[in-house]
């Protein structure tokens, strides 16, 4: 071998590759640990933004939600519905004056009558035979007064002469005065017999209609009520009274005379006109209502008596009123409150006065302008200063905290990182 050509040295290119490699695989690992460490912190920079916003979202919930209303400054027409009860303008309870038995009736219930028209008639006997006993003595009574005159006349004559003295003539005119009186006495007895009689024919008192008959033929009647029922019972229906109760604060507002709709369940839709007559002007202590009485025309007999029905009446309207919702007032130991919301959306509490209560509505005399935001509905415990968010209005957070939750890694994942 040549010493000028050398054996190739396989020890000496061996050792260059691994070298190689583990630069590679160094820079390798370290780019790694680069991209572990950014991803590491946009994680952990991405959970705190999400944080720091859902943060915000759960304070935006924490505030409460009311909806709003403005003051309502146009007058309304309000009226007031109350149950009331027609009865008859005019009735009448007909019972006998004299005792007997019913001999007939001529009238039946639902019927017609004018003044003076025979209803019923009696069968008085006893009646009868007290008229007869009754000019037996007038007749008897009228014969000894004849007989009194008589004699005092005779006694008049023979003063003269002597043959009567001045006494007897006196005793023949106090006799033949109380023979006159009694006379008269028996004429008057029997001329109450005779009226009594005329009560054996039960006449109608007005024109009107027979609402009751409590009586038949052949049934024992008794003068006087105690006797038991009505026999009839006359009503003049032309008109008809409707009572009402009327609360007491509605008094003042309801004047005789004030025009009212009345409405019966028989017509639905219907109304029939009504207007205030009279008040009774005190209070009831246990309803704390006063009673007034309407008048309704029922010329047509439409309208029953005894029938129930609505009362509907206008009340006034003052001329400045500002109407809000009842569900708005607020009432604790401070009195009578409307909770409102300012510019920067906090509660301000103003007390207020009440006018009217409208059912729905409440008319309030002072203590709200027209510019007012009135919190419809004020949550329980809201106080002076609250923020509130007005229902309707888009913060914007709840978006926001719904991206930030999407982006963000699980809950398990940060503390794996952590």
């Amino acid at each position: 071998m040549s010493p000028d050509v050398m054996p190739p040295d396989s020890g000496s290119r061996d050792p260059a590759p691994p070298a190689l490699s583990r630069r590679k695989l160094g820079m390798a690992g370290m780019a790694a640990a680069v991209a572990a460490v950014c991803v590491v912190v946009f994680g952990l920079t991405t959970r705190k933004m999400a944080d720091a916003r859902l943060g915000e979202w759960a304070a935006e919930q924490a505030v409460p939600v009311v909806a709003i209303a403005s003051p309502d400054t146009r007058v309304q027409k309000s009226t007031l519905d109350l149950p009331g009860r027609l009865e008859a303008y005019s009735q009448a309870q007909i019972y006998a004056r004299v005792s007997g038995y019913l001999k007939e009736w001529k009238a039946d219930i639902g019927t017609p009558v004018k003044a003076g028209q025979v209803l019923a008639e009696i069968d008085a006997p006893d009646l009868d035979q007290q008229i007869m006993q009754a000019e037996a003595g007038l007749a008897s009574a009228k014969a000894n007064a004849a007989l009194a005159e008589t004699v005092l006349a005779r006694g008049k004559s023979l003063i003269v002469s002597g043959s009567v003295s001045k006494q007897d003539l006196d005793q023949r005119t106090a006799d033949a005065s109380n023979k006159e009186g009694l006379a008269r006495s028996a004429q008057a007895n029997l001329d109450r017999m005779r009226v009594l009689e005329c009560y054996k024919r039960i006449t109608a008192p007005f024109d009107g209609l027979v609402t009751a008959r409590a009586t038949d033929v052949g049934a024992l009647i008794n003068a006087g009520a105690s006797g038991g029922p009505a026999l009839f019972v006359v009503s003049n229906t032309s008109k008809l009274r409707v009572y009402v109760n009327v609360p007491q604060n509605y008094v003042p507002a309801i004047k005789v005379g004030t025009q009212a709709e009345l409405s019966v369940p028989e017509f639905p839709g219907r109304t029939f006109n009504a207007v205030v007559e009279s008040s009774s002007r005190a209070v009831d202590p246990s309803s704390g209502t006063t009673r007034m009485q309407l008048v309704v025309d029922n010329s047509n007999g439409e309208l029953m008596t005894g029938a129930f029905a609505t009362v509907r009446l206008d009340l006034p309207s003052p001329e400045n009123v500002i109407s809000v919702p009842a569900s708005a007032l607020i009432f604790d130991r401070r009195g009578l409150q409307v909770a409102t919301v300012d510019s920067d959306n906090r509660v301000v509490l103003k007390p207020v006065e009440l006018a009217r209560d409208l059912g729905r509505e409440v008319e309030i005399s002072s203590g709200l302008a027209a510019s007012d935001r009135i919190i419809e509905s004020p949550p329980d415990g809201i106080a002076a200063g609250d923020e509130v968010r007005i229902a309707g209005e888009d913060t914007g957070l709840g978006a926001a905290a719904a991206r930030a939750t999407k982006r963000a890694p699980p809950a398990t994942n940060r503390t794996e990182v952590e």
